[in-house]
Parts: C-alpha cells; structure tokens; sequence
C-alpha cells in the first residue's frame, strides 16, 4: 500500500467552495480509480481553515494515475488560489503501509 498524508490549510473566505471541491474529488477517487482504496477528508480539530488528506493506494503507481485523473487536475485547477499555504509540491507525504497488513484491506 502506498499511503499520502497531505495538511491543507485554506485561505481565510475560502472554506466551503474548496471543502465542496476537494470532495468532489474524494469521491471521484474512490468511485472511478480502481487504485485508490481510501481518501479520507478530515477537519482539523484546532483551525477550521485547516484539513488534512488522507489517501491509500494499492502502489505508488496508482497514486500517480490519481495525479493525472481527470478530477484531480479540475480540483487542483479550481484550488490553486485558495490554499493559503501555496501549491501542492511538497504539501503531502508519501507512505508506506504497516497495519493493518496490505493483504487485510477491503
């Protein structure tokens, strides 16, 4: 399993059209890309302009498929001036799998 864990902090006036971007392509993730086992889109408990993406991929492989899908390049798009923390080089972290053990996911 390849696993991304990305904080986005969102610029001030900016939340909920890019909360209702960012989960239009969390569902298109899950429900068009074979690869993609999860991605989790998680409200920060302490900054409301702040959230934290969590993403589970078969390998590393299917991530970068995810990078090229169609709505990701129109959520990364329609984004790219509301992140109050700049682009997304270097915004996540790559990851590997521990527990449960790649051959327990559903």
């Amino acid at each position: 399993m390849y696993v991304i864990i990305v904080p986005i902090q969102i610029k001030e006036g900016y939340k909920e059209q890019f909360v209702e971007a960012m989960l239009d392509d969390a569902k298109g993730s899950v429900n068009d890309e074979p690869g993609c086992l999860r991605f989790d889109v998680i409200q920060d408990a302490a900054d409301p302009n702040r959230i934290w993406l969590y993403e589970v991929y078969v390998d590393e492989a299917a991530f970068q498929a995810h990078l090229e899908a169609p709505h990701f390049i129109k959520w990364r798009d329609t984004v790219k001036d509301w992140r109050a923390d700049g682009g997304l080089q270097g915004a996540g972290r790559g990851s590997y799998n521990i527990w449960p053990p790649d051959g327990e996911w559903k």
